[in-house]
């Protein structure tokens, strides 16, 4: 394909999303408050329900929509559809803790994840150790959006746009109204991208649909996958790598792995009902991946030799799709990956400047809020930018690699809303452990017995976990009432006041 059209629309794309960004910032006032961890960071806490909506959706799907899903649907067949059950626990996550996490942020000023676990177990070093163990699995998300962008802008542009250059290119223009709007520029950009990739991916999957079997039917497409490629319907699927055991534990690493981004969300949702109401229209959003991953399928038959699954809806549309859809597919697989990115990468400038930085340097709020604006250069320069141009592996393995790491955080959480007796050495020394464990089993010895690393880890962090909690002395019995008043209002802070008596 010649055209530049597709370019173009691409480009057109990013500069809208620029302006939205930067007009995010709203009047006067909102704009001289910019530098504050509140306005910065959560937005004042003033998100209403359709663009928390939107926001939470548009970030969870990500480049896996557009690059991810269909590869894995033309690489491996079903074991796709493990999204489907992640996705539909994202939202009953976000029904349930959602409106919890907004009311310890509202009620006790945390503005991130790891500044909540540092206020549950007092001790701003355990705050400390979890952000940098959730900075690793946020960094190898926004890698991986980052790398999908890249890679649109290299294929729009015929290789005019080397991935060099694209992930320069998008990470600049991504930081120019993250600096300048924070999560306020997140939320109004997510809005718009959500709004597109739905429209996007609907109509490149019904127009490749019609153009593979002269119908709007996704049937016809199974239907022929089960005469002539039978293997891509069951697990391990036809190239005999996904066995039942990685997908299962897949799924469990997926679904507790409570990424940064996400607490953030709901913490600048307007109220504790704004999230309750946005997280009960999340599935119908949901719906984005299904008309992508037939693509995929479709790409089975009709390009059987790629050497890259990732590419298979970009290839298959430049093949068969109008010129103009092919500029609209680029500019919503772009606006999937940068609207994934731009959450982790503000939430990792957040926490690292909050949770590490202002306790090991002694900084003000004040201080803190113009550093976490700062931070989000060298984390983009220095870190995301040269391990996105080094490209690694399949995007859906980086996604899960990063889920692993992030999995290991879990005990904090246990004890923040189940189990008052957590001790502050009791997750420590969890965390500890199953990230040395999952270090080990994602270089070392990649996936024992087709078992994902992060599962490995959940096996010996947890254990660990109780086990030292149970000789170690609880957090003091006022801390753990005032969590469990909220997180367990009927019944568990009575439990609560004995556990740490």
């Amino acid at each position: 394909m010649n055209s530049l059209w597709p370019l173009l629309i691409t480009l057109i794309y990013v500069a809208i999303a620029m302006m939205i960004g930067l007009r995010a910032r709203g009047g006067q006032a909102t704009r001289a408050n910019m530098n504050s961890l509140e306005e910065w960071g959560v937005a004042g806490r003033s998100m209403g329900p359709v663009t928390l909506y939107l926001l939470i959706a548009a970030g969870s799907v990500s480049a896996y929509t557009f690059m991810g899903a269909p590869g894995w649907a033309y690489s491996k067949g079903v074991a796709v559809f493990y999204v489907a059950i992640y996705l539909a626990y994202l939202a009953l996550i976000a029904w349930y803790f959602g409106p919890k996490v907004w009311q310890f942020g509202a009620e006790f000023g945390h503005v991130t994840q790891a500044s909540a676990i540092a206020d549950r177990y007092q001790s701003p070093a355990l705050g400390a150790l979890a952000s940098l163990v959730m900075a690793v699995g946020s960094i190898a998300y926004a890698v991986l959006q980052t790398v999908g962008s890249a890679y649109i802008l290299f294929v729009m542009s015929g290789g005019i746009i080397p991935v060099w250059l694209g992930v320069v290119l998008v990470l600049a223009s991504i930081a120019v109204y993250l600096y300048a709007s924070g999560q306020r520029a997140i939320g109004r950009t997510n809005a718009f991208q959500g709004v597109l990739m739905l429209v996007v991916a609907w109509a490149v999957g019904l127009w490749a649909v019609h153009s593979a079997t002269g119908g709007l039917s996704f049937a016809a497409v199974f239907e022929r996958i089960q005469a002539e490629h039978v293997a891509f319907l069951t697990l391990p699927g036809a190239g005999r790598d996904m066995s039942f055991s990685f997908w299962t534990t897949s799924i469990i690493v997926s679904m507790f792995s409570f990424m940064p981004p996400v607490w953030t969300q709901w913490m600048s949702a307007s109220s504790a009902r704004t999230i309750r109401r946005s997280a009960t229209w999340l599935p119908t959003y949901y719906v984005v991946i299904l008309p992508m991953v037939v693509v995929g399928f479709i790409g089975i038959y009709s390009l059987p030799d790629l050497a890259r699954a990732d590419t298979v809806a970009l290839e298959y549309a430049m093949q068969h799709l109008p010129v103009v859809l092919v500029g609209l597919l680029g500019a919503g697989t772009l606006a999937a990956s940068m609207s994934s990115s731009e959450p982790f990468i503000h939430s990792v400038s957040l926490s690292l400047s909050k949770d590490v930085l202002q306790p090991l340097l002694k900084l003000s709020n004040a201080t803190t809020g113009r550093l976490a604006r700062l931070m989000i250069l060298p984390i983009m320069a220095l870190v995301i930018a040269p391990l996105a141009i080094a490209e690694p592996g399949s995007l859906v393995m980086i996604l899960l690699v990063g889920l692993g790491f992030a999995s290991q955080v879990l005990p904090a959480f246990v004890g923040m809303f189940f189990w008052p007796r957590a001790s502050r050495l009791g997750v420590m020394a969890g965390i500890v452990a199953g990230f040395l464990v999952t270090v080990a089993f994602t270089t070392l010895w990649p996936h024992p017995l087709g078992i994902h690393a992060g599962f490995w880890g959940l096996i010996i962090n947890l254990p660990i976990f109780v086990g030292v909690s149970l000789v170690t002395p609880a957090t003091q019995a006022d801390v753990v009432e005032r969590f469990f008043r909220i997180a367990a209002p009927r019944g568990l802070t009575r439990l609560g006041k004995k556990a740490a008596l």
